[in-house]
């Protein structure tokens, strides 16, 4: 039996989503999310002939993916999914409460946010992101928070902007921290100011974060593959992309990992983002994390570079504090890590591109870096 579909305008800086409310009781169409402005038009091109089919019945919504690995997809979720990931943060948590709103409402992420206060009875705090993320509207929106308990989530580059304006977070009770690598010791410097940050893993197909520091919410399921990726099931699970069938009862991500003995998880770095150079893997994400540490390293992305002797040479792109040169990033890469991971050169910027979603562009950072050859 199929269901129909309709696409919905979700502008920024809006918790307003109509038609939700019967999306999720399943009285009314599942709703595509759309974003506004050219991204959306484009997402609606892409998906607009799957969507004129319908979906299957039990779908609530369908988001787009990120667009990080390429074409977005869109993802059919059902609000059985989202409403038992909403119990479960809370659960996490320590409780239901007021949640600020600081990205898009048609990304997982943002969605959740209006369904976790949908859920605890409570009105979202919206911030206006219309002209970018500041640092003093945040404060603003932080100051008219009224809930008994409080709560946000970010992509660890909203944080790092607030911490280096001296935001004062320490009236939330818990900040999520997703959405891309998490740059060493950030988590740390938040916690000398007094935030409670909390490291989450997830994507669109488990209706956002559904590991928190490490361990799996509510009836979460882990396992590592034999080519060492993440595999994930449990109730958080879409039904499937738009299209196509049904994941059958497990999604296998992109990301390589490992668990503990503990079933404690650590995610390694996209198996996409490994760069193959003379003959060794060198996962970006782990020499990103070493080569945060420097003191003149404020943001930095590692990529691969085209190199006719190496194959990919490995390139750190740097958002300075101050002084990074190439013989001490690759010290410290070599140090903690292994001297073939070390970069063969650093390129610096003012400020990373970013997608829609607010994740790091990583294509247009590899655009830039084979444009410095």
């Amino acid at each position: 039996m199929s269901h129909d579909l309709i696409p919905v305008p979700v502008p920024v800086g809006s918790a307003e989503i109509p038609g939700l409310g019967a999306a999720m009781d399943g009285s009314g169409p599942a709703l595509l999310l759309v974003p506004p402005g050219p991204e959306g038009a484009r997402l609606v091109g892409a998906l607009g002939p799957a969507a004129a089919a319908g979906v299957p019945n039990g779908t609530a919504v369908v988001i787009a993916t990120s667009g990080s690995t390429g074409t977005p997809k869109g993802v059919r979720i059902s609000a059985k999914a989202l409403r038992h990931s909403a119990r479960a943060t809370h659960t996490h948590l320590g409780g239901p409460g007021q949640w600020l709103l600081a990205m898009s409402a048609a990304r997982i992420a943002g969605l959740q946010v209006v369904l976790r206060c949908r859920a605890a009875g409570e009105t979202p705090v919206v911030l206006e992101t219309a002209g970018g993320f500041r640092p003093d509207a945040f404060a603003e929106a932080l100051g008219a928070m009224t809930g008994e308990r409080r709560y946000v989530s970010l992509v660890p580059t909203q944080l790092i902007r607030l911490l280096d304006a001296g935001v004062d977070l320490t009236s939330l009770d818990a900040i999520l921290l997703g959405g891309g690598p998490i740059p060493a010791g950030l988590v740390e410097r938040a916690a000398t100011v007094g935030a409670n940050v909390v490291r989450t893993y997830g994507m669109t197909e488990t209706c956002g974060g559904c590991v928190y520091d490490g361990r799996p919410l509510d009836r979460v399921g882990l396992r590592i593959t034999d080519d060492g990726r993440v595999a994930i099931t449990g109730p958080v699970l879409a039904r499937g992309y738009l299209g196509g069938p049904d994941f059958g009862g497990e999604f296998v991500s992109s990301d390589l990992g490992r668990l503990d003995d503990d079933g404690v998880l650590t995610v390694l770095g996209r198996a996409d983002d490994v760069i193959l150079s003379g003959g060794v893997n060198v996962p970006a994400q782990s020499v990103e994390q070493v080569l945060a540490g420097h003191p003149g390293v404020a943001e930095v992305v590692v990529v691969g570079r085209p190199d006719p002797e190496w194959g990919e040479a490995v390139v750190a792109v740097v958002v300075p504090s101050g002084p990074v040169p190439l013989a001490e990033l690759r010290d410290l890469a070599a140090g903690a890590l292994d001297k073939a991971w070390a970069p063969r050169d650093v390129v610096t910027v003012e400020r990373f591109p970013s997608l829609p979603s607010g994740k790091v562009d990583r294509d247009a950072l590899r655009a830039l870096v084979r444009g410095t050859d």
